[in-house]
């Protein structure tokens, strides 16, 4: 064979430079499993097809096979010179079977070569993130349904603002992967298209028959446009995308489980196994693994930027500067597993202050609104009521007392409607129970969520 596999028209050796500089073996290698899958389908098809003869595919066959064990058993040596994945599986598939190795290359390119492997290994990887999403979303139900009773406060602008329940807080959270697993699932199904067969990018002379290869490949749809298969990335900046919305999701959580763990907060204590210490300060204990997912969030967003600046100028079909759509793939896959699976072994072992919670949901007039929201129930309008519950705050923030700790008296010199009833509608636990609109942090709200995502979590 001669030392590369298209240098036919070649008069010069390849400067060692540009082998270095063009190599993506380091990086592609992790497909070597969907290339030879797919190598396998593709030497069926062109059997069926009367294209390659039953034994010459057979022969391939069973050398693909040997390759594989070769390089799970780490016998197998890739050799930058020979760029890619691809090219170092076609020259050792030659050392082993011959030349009808050159064979295997028929009706079809590396250009649709490698879309295939790629689409391949994104169905799996996107598959096991919903997967562990889900188991995720079981976390969080676990953790909510013991908490209904417990009470923190609610911000808006990092201001104490509402009472909700914790367990109310958290399934927020639950919603959030829940979209985060849907767009993953819409994402698959425009991955899930089988590309090979498009060759360089016109498609073939030979009568190959793609819907068959689709079927050992179990892919539902075939790629329509052959132009459009070996150029098209969507799929990629797709997942990505999804990718850097779930990771913000993971990185606010994060956000609120650091400020959460502080003494200035300390609603919560996270495990020992999930925290470190410093190097200087014995007392410290750092919420150390939530801030790296906060800060790997940045990571996946820029992966997502660079493929789409990668992408935003290329002419149809195929350019060598899409070899660089795998490394922040790859990269981007693993951050985004390694932070849900941190987060399903960190959650569980986390404890919750509830005392430490209702005291803070107890201070900062957190029952303003619901002092305005009985007035406007007396008939006072509610433009109104805000700015009377207003008067009763500044008054009380002058006399050091929350607006339960005022007299009837003190309560009645900003309106007449106001009886000995408003006290108990000021409780924490009205507060919270009168919320019953569809969404709201009524007990009996929060307790229906919960049963309803166990009852679809049950059927995923």
């Amino acid at each position: 064979m001669s030392e590369k596999l298209w240098d036919g028209r070649f008069s010069e050796k390849t400067d060692t430079l540009v082998e270095a500089f063009t190599a993506s073996v380091d990086i592609d290698g992790r497909l070597y499993a969907y290339d030879i899958e797919g190598s396998i389908a593709h030497c069926k098809m062109l059997a069926k097809s009367s294209i390659i003869t039953e034994d010459e595919a057979s022969s391939l066959i069973q050398g693909l096979e040997k390759i594989k064990a070769e390089i799970e058993t780490g016998q197998f040596q890739f050799d930058d010179t020979l760029e890619d994945v691809h090219m170092n599986i076609e020259a050792r598939l030659g050392e082993i079977v011959g030349t009808v190795a050159r064979k295997l290359h028929t009706a079809r390119s590396r250009n649709d070569q490698v879309a295939l492997d790629v689409r391949m290994y994104l169905r799996a990887e996107t598959a096991n993130i919903i997967s562990r999403l889900t188991e995720l979303r079981k976390v969080i139900v676990r953790l909510a349904k013991p908490h209904t009773d417990a009470v923190l406060p609610g911000y808006t602008h990092l201001q104490r603002a509402q009472p909700v329940l914790f367990s109310h807080h958290l399934m927020a959270y639950y919603e959030m992967f829940s979209r985060d697993a849907e767009r993953f699932r819409d994402c698959l199904g425009r991955t899930d298209v089988m590309p090979l067969g498009a060759a360089a990018l016109a498609g073939t002379t030979y009568p190959i028959d793609r819907h068959y290869t689709a079927e050992l490949l179990d892919f539902p749809k075939v790629s329509a446009n052959s132009i459009d298969s070996v150029s098209d990335r969507d799929f990629i900046i797709e997942f990505l995308s999804a990718a850097s919305i779930c990771m913000m999701h993971l990185s606010r959580m994060s956000e609120e489980l650091i400020l959460w763990s502080s003494s200035e907060f300390a609603f919560i204590e996270l495990s020992d196994a999930f925290t470190t210490g410093s190097s200087i300060m014995p007392q410290k204990k750092n919420p150390d693994v939530p801030e790296l997912v906060r800060g790997k969030t940045g990571s996946v967003f820029g992966h997502l930027f660079a493929m789409l600046t990668m992408m935003k100028s290329l002419p149809l079909a195929y350019n060598r500067d899409m070899q660089e759509d795998k490394k922040p793939l790859f990269e981007a896959t693993d951050t985004l597993q390694a932070c849900i699976e941190i987060y399903i072994r960190m959650l569980p072992n986390m404890k919750i202050s509830k005392e430490t919670m209702l005291h803070a949901a107890s201070e900062g007039f957190l029952n303003a609104t619901d002092m305005a929201d009985y007035l406007a129930a007396k008939g006072m309008p509610f433009r109104e009521a805000h700015n009377c519950a207003g008067r009763a705050v500044s008054y009380a923030l002058n006399q050091k007392k929350e607006l339960h700790e005022l007299t009837l008296e003190d309560l009645k010199s900003f309106s007449s409607l106001i009886s000995e009833d408003i006290f108990e509608f000021l409780t924490i636990e009205q507060m919270i129970n009168r919320r019953t609109s569809f969404g709201g942090t009524a007990s009996e709200n929060v307790m229906a969520a919960v049963r309803e995502a166990e009852k679809e979590l049950a059927n995923i």
